[in-house]
């Protein structure tokens, strides 16, 4: 059973590798055609779906659904006040620390729901999917990695956080150079990095300052409600 949990969390991870090299080679003119997007679109539904379909496998029971999607709930809802300070906003928080207290397809879970929850009342999109992926992503890693010393104390959550505020902003910026063939080659996707820079600084110091502050006792707490109500993650 380890053994073929390992493989499928290969598996899932390879395509993600692939999703995103394809995605990227969209901005070299040698290889730009309409093709590069369809074949990224394709791999991410993929990845996407094989993660739900981990979930999914899981004998889930009620009361952890109905938690995770509270949580999903919660870092929708965080993300439309904050609508007006663009990338600042607690989602990424909330799908992390779901993340570390109940597993990586939870966090994924979690994170993809938000994306689409609030973006009904901030404005679905083709970027919808992407941002799905990206904050369902954040909310796995957090759970691959948390039995490691990095997400067990203050300053590695923070770090953790503020990294993942870059990754997400790199990630919608090969989103748009996936759609947009024009973008220029590798230097179009370096003016996209500095046009996103202060989103994605403002993101990963929002995360690094939630994580960093208020992190550990979030986990604690979460940590009791998941003991409290007997539910398990692998």
């Amino acid at each position: 059973m380890v053994d073929r949990k390992r493989r499928e969390r290969t598996i899932i991870v390879w395509l993600i590798v692939v999703a995103l090299f394809v995605a990227t080679l969209g901005v070299f003119p040698i290889v730009r055609s309409g093709n590069v997007a369809a074949v990224s679109w394709a791999l991410l539904v993929v990845a996407t779906a094989l993660f739900y379909a981990r979930f999914e496998r899981r004998s889930v029971p009620a009361r952890e659904m109905a938690l995770l999607a509270a949580l999903a709930a919660i870092a929708a809802v965080g993300r439309i006040p904050f609508a007006a300070l663009p990338s600042v906003q607690p989602t990424t928080f909330v799908v992390v620390t779901a993340g570390i207290v109940f597993g990586a397809e939870a966090g994924f879970v979690v994170g993809a729901a938000a994306a689409v929850v609030s973006n009904l009342f901030l404005g679905q999109g083709f970027w919808t999917p992407w941002q799905m992926f990206a904050w369902g992503l954040a909310g796995a890693t957090a759970g691959w990695l948390r039995r490691t010393g990095l997400l067990k104390g203050r300053f590695g959550m923070a770090a953790f956080g503020f990294a993942w505020g870059f990754l997400f902003g790199w990630l919608m910026n090969l989103y748009v150079a996936a759609e947009m063939w024009d973008v220029g080659g590798p230097k179009g996707l370096v003016a996209l990095a500095a046009a996103s820079f202060w989103f994605d600084l403002a993101h990963a110091a929002t995360n690094a300052v939630l994580l960093g502050l208020f992190g550990r006792g979030w986990v604690r707490t979460l940590d009791r409600i998941g003991r409290k109500y007997k539910i398990v993650s692998d």
